[in-house]
């Protein structure tokens, strides 16, 4: 029971925050390309393969992050008391979980198409390379945006086998939606990471942190404009997105205060709701 709960902590099963923000992308872009004329099982058993993939694959990236950051992470107070900071899971059996759950990730991975198959599997590498990316550059939120996602790309290819230009601009808005969300969450361990020699957008932009927030989430919000133009959504769609609008500009950026550690927390989470609001935007519009 006790290596149950420090793999349960390993994983960050208890703060699903992680993988949730990894899976509506994925959800977006299949919802994208899903004919909802169809027999409808299809499209919950996919979106069912990429939940699971989602906890699959963000529980094998926490585990290969703090492997790599284990000698940061005892430095930081919110991270040092983690299993393999701390030394309660030794790297091997870290090493060990992550084959466990990669494999698990590959039966899911098995159930789609062989072009979604072979663009996954292309992006195992930026999945794990990620957490060196804040040793080298102060733009690893950037980088941790591609990567996050990449399942968008993934949604829209297992529906139509092939990559047209509508996904890849919903993708791009994404990435700068993950740009902004992560440099909130940044300022939880900004102190800490200035001291250790830890890069980030969160330390980059902390002389204007706002403005650089509202310049990711509009091009944010104008991928979604695009994207439902090329769709050809209805009139629906774009009322509706004054939604998620006003989240971003008159909710996240307005009450973030990035002294507060707290507040920077809890104005991350609510990035969750987001991607459930724009999941509706998207089935509103192809209503």
């Amino acid at each position: 029971m006790k290596q149950l709960k420090l793999f349960i902590e390993l994983i960050r099963l208890k703060k699903p925050i992680g993988f949730m923000l990894l899976f509506w992308p994925c959800a977006w872009g299949l919802t994208l390309s899903y004919e909802f004329s169809n027999n409808l099982n299809y499209y919950y058993f996919y979106l069912t393969l990429f939940f699971l993939g989602s906890v699959l694959m963000r529980s094998a990236g926490c585990i290969v992050n703090d492997i790599l950051d284990k000698e940061f992470d005892k430095k930081v107070s919110r991270t040092k008391n983690r299993p393999i900071a701390s030394g309660k899971v030794s790297i091997k059996l870290g090493l060990t979980y992550v084959i466990f759950l990669c494999f698990v990730a590959l039966l899911v991975l098995l159930n789609f198409n062989t072009f979604t198959i072979m663009l996954a599997l292309g992006s195992m590498p930026l999945a794990f390379s990620y957490p060196l990316m804040k040793r080298y550059t102060y733009w690893p939120q950037l980088f941790l945006g591609i990567t996050f996602n990449y399942g968008l790309i993934l949604g829209w290819v297992c529906i139509t086998n092939k990559i047209e230009l509508v996904p890849i601009i919903l993708y791009i808005g994404a990435i700068f939606w993950t740009l902004g969300f992560d440099t909130i969450y940044g300022y939880q361990d900004i102190k800490d990471d200035e001291i250790i020699g830890v890069k980030s957008t969160s330390i980059k932009f902390k002389k204007n942190p706002k403005l650089f927030l509202i310049i990711c989430y509009s091009i944010f919000v104008v991928s979604l404009i695009t994207t439902g133009f090329f769709m050809k959504f209805n009139s629906m769609f774009y009322l509706s997105l004054s939604i998620p609008i006003l989240h971003l500009f008159f909710y996240q950026i307005y009450n973030f205060n990035f002294k507060d550690t707290k507040n920077s927390l809890k104005i991350f989470k609510t990035n969750n709701l987001l991607g459930v609001i724009v999941l509706f935007n998207i089935l509103i519009g192809k209503i």
